[in-house]
């Protein structure tokens, strides 16, 4: 972590949130920052069972942001970062809303677009949500994917910066 004070906000919300005005937090008073780097991930119509109508989230409250302070935390450890923040929206969700906002900031856009990536897999695999599709056949629990787990296993053979 570099010499500027660890700028990260965590928000596990039932209601939507602006993309600009978090960037906008996100960069707020800090010259430094010469790349903002974000990633919004919406409800799909499609899942693994068919076309989908809903999704409803829950999660743990307090140990779910205890979990995506870490993540961010490891983050700033592993790439010259200058800020981050997450949101994850939880309750009943429909297809096209948003669910899930994870922006990062740093001087140079390398460092932000692997930060951002690197804390979406983290989320993806490691953040204690629990996701319900209802679909025709009726609502079913989400397994956590193959594919998400191959791409955290890519961050675990990385180490970190010095």
């Amino acid at each position: 972590m570099g010499t500027q004070s660890v700028r990260s906000h965590v928000s596990i919300q039932a209601g939507d949130f602006d993309l600009s005005a978090e960037v906008t937090a996100l960069r707020a008073g800090d010259g430094g920052v010469g790349a903002v780097c974000s990633f919004v991930g919406t409800v799909r119509d499609h899942g693994g069972q068919g076309s989908v109508s809903a999704m409803e989230l829950e999660h743990y409250p307090g140990m779910t942001e205890k979990a995506i302070e870490a993540m961010i935390a490891a983050a700033f450890e592993r790439f010259d970062i200058r800020g981050a923040r997450v949101i994850h929206r939880i309750g009943l969700l429909q297809p096209q809303e948003q669910i899930v906002l994870v922006a990062v900031s740093s001087a140079h856009r390398g460092e932000s677009f692997k930060a951002c990536e690197f804390l979406m897999d983290y989320l993806k695999t490691q953040a204690p949500f629990w996701k319900k599709e209802s679909t025709p056949g009726g609502a079913h629990w989400v397994d956590a994917r193959v594919s998400d787990d191959e791409a955290l296993a890519r961050w675990d053979a990385m180490p970190p910066r010095s």
